[in-house]
């Protein structure tokens, strides 16, 4: 595996990627290639697995299309408009970012700003650099007893929330995405975004950069706001208009500014660095050494877990689960795609249709994951895209296949805890296969209703015969001959000598002479070989 890390990463996050390659007995190449052209980094991704940037490189639909091996983009930070991520699920290419070893740093910087603007920290500091002494010219502003409206309470909103509270300040929020459970439970009142800027003493800014949020903050937001007002943002420059900002404190209708982020980075050319009102630091909300080591373990662990088919934790463009939820279905999603897998192979036809019945506890949760698995179980041995957590559903749209999931917390089946049943087909050409998790592993339970157990692993010889003595014997004799060895063996049958299922476990492939000759045996109605 090639990783290429295009941006400097704290130390620490590179050492654990070795490590977890150690651990995995796995071959690892780590690249530190910084500061490339565009053209550059279309050029040398051809070879990479994946791929780490921070905010500085734009990773283009060009770039992911160059990437012919991509299978992970990890940004080392929280957001992911540097990455074209709808060229990203086309290809199948994960895209992970560490959206919480950052939230504290980033949350104390907008404090820090909020402090500087209170107490006109910078300008003091610059007069006392002349050699002045200035006091009555400085006079500052409380900060508790103070209202602070939030835009956006995620992660980082959260963490302001706590700070600004434990500094005396009532917070109110406008956030339409989050509940008004979670609200009380940081002790936020919830309003609309003119009740939070008309209230505010100071306005925060932590909202994700969307088409919804670009330009959120602009002539009428202004208008909106008190005279005596500060605004922070330490999310993304666009979602403020900065014309309309410098306007508004040109005009006297807010008081200050305290800029991290920028529409364009460096503002080289921006009139906001003239004035005296705005506080400006260079995109330092994340700039920690604790943060920077923090960011760095976070994205090498999902960047290495996505690129060894592993559920990651902070996935942008793959099914978002509970870190409980996502360890009670990982051994599910092992099953999922080995049913999958088997079903696709014994039905020998085009599915356009295929029945999930989900039992037990496991229909208790979003199994958003296992869809994903079965799809690519389903679609990898009869495709060539990719087929992966990311792009499943794409890739089944794109060739008809359609997913029928049906959910049975009581699975009628007394010894099975969970269970999950695959059917594929119409009329009498149903297929059906059913799973369970047994001790971790992935089990087959029953083929065509006949009942069985046997794990789901490497190749299996399936016959379908009538149940009369000498059948299994005769089979085996004929492996035996062919040196081909036995792992085990199931058979079910639906009463003593009616029909039956024959499942057999081998070692390796037989000849395909020899399938020939076991199809032909008297009272073998069928005999198939598939590989798992």
């Amino acid at each position: 595996m090639k990783i290429m890390i295009a941006e400097p990463l704290a130390t620490e996050g590179v050492e654990a990627l070795k490590e977890y390659a150690t651990g995995a007995g796995l071959e690892l190449v780590i690249d530190q290639v910084y500061g490339q052209k565009p053209g550059e980094l279309l050029q040398n991704i051809v070879e990479y697995d994946a791929l780490i940037v921070r905010s500085g490189t734009k990773v283009t639909a060009e770039v992911i299309e160059a990437g012919k091996e991509l299978k992970v983009i990890g940004r080392a930070g929280t957001g992911v408009d540097n990455i074209d991520l709808e060229a990203a699920t086309q290809h199948g290419v994960l895209v992970v970012n560490a959206p919480t070893a950052n939230c504290r740093a980033a949350a104390e910087h907008a404090i820090a700003l909020m402090f500087a603007l209170a107490r006109q920290v910078p300008r003091a500091d610059a007069s006392m650099r002349q050699g002045k002494w200035n006091r009555k010219q400085f006079i500052g502003v409380q900060i508790d007893g103070k209202v602070l409206g939030l835009v956006g309470l995620g992660r980082v909103g959260s963490e302001v929330t706590r700070r600004a509270r434990g500094l005396g300040m009532t917070v109110l929020a406008y956030d339409p995405y989050l509940s008004a459970e979670r609200a009380r439970g940081l002790g936020v009142t919830l309003a609309s975004l003119d009740q939070v800027l008309q209230q505010a003493d100071f306005v925060s800014l932590h909202t994700p950069l969307t088409e919804g949020t670009r330009g959120l903050i602009g002539p009428h937001e202004f208008d909106q706001m008190k005279p005596s007002a500060y605004l922070i943002n330490c999310a993304r420059g666009p979602v403020i208009d900065e014309t309309a900002l410098l306007q508004a404190l040109e005009e006297g209708k807010i008081a200050g500014a305290g800029l991290d982020v920028f529409a364009q980075e460096p503002p080289s050319n921006s009139a906001l660095l003239n004035n005296e009102q705005v506080v400006l630091t260079p995109h330092l909300g994340a700039s920690t050494e604790e943060a920077q080591v923090e960011v760095a373990l976070e994205i090498a662990r999902d960047v290495f877990d996505g690129l060894t088919a592993k559920p990651v934790r902070h996935a942008i463009n793959a099914p978002m689960i509970s870190a409980e939820v996502l360890e009670a279905l990982v051994p599910f999603m092992d099953l999922s795609e080995r049913l999958g897998n088997l079903a696709i192979q014994i039905a020998g036809q085009h599915i356009g249709r295929v029945h999930v019945v989900y039992g037990g506890r496991l229909a208790e949760h979003d199994l958003t994951p296992l869809k994903a698995a079965i799809i690519k179980g389903l679609l990898e041995p009869i495709s060539e895209e990719r087929v992966n957590q990311v792009n499943a559903n794409l890739v089944a749209q794109r060739r008809g296949l359609v997913l029928v999931e049906e959910k049975r917390p009581h699975v009628g089946v007394e010894q099975f805890r969970n269970l999950i049943t695959l059917r594929i087909g119409e009329g009498d050409n149903i297929r059906e296969v059913s799973g369970t998790v047994r001790w971790g592993q992935p089990i087959l339970v029953s083929i065509n209703e006949y009942w069985i157990n046997l794990e789901l692993n490497g190749y299996m010889l399936i016959c379908t015969n009538e149940d009369r003595p000498g059948m299994i014997g005769q089979v085996g004799t004929m492996l035996g001959r062919e040196n081909v060895n036995v792992s085990f063996m199931q058979v079910g049958r639906d009463k003593p000598l009616g029909h039956a299922v024959m499942a057999i476990g081998l070692d390796q492939a037989p000849p395909e002479a020899l399938l020939n000759d076991i199809g032909n045996v008297k009272d073998i109605h069928s005999v198939q070989l598939v590989k798992i």
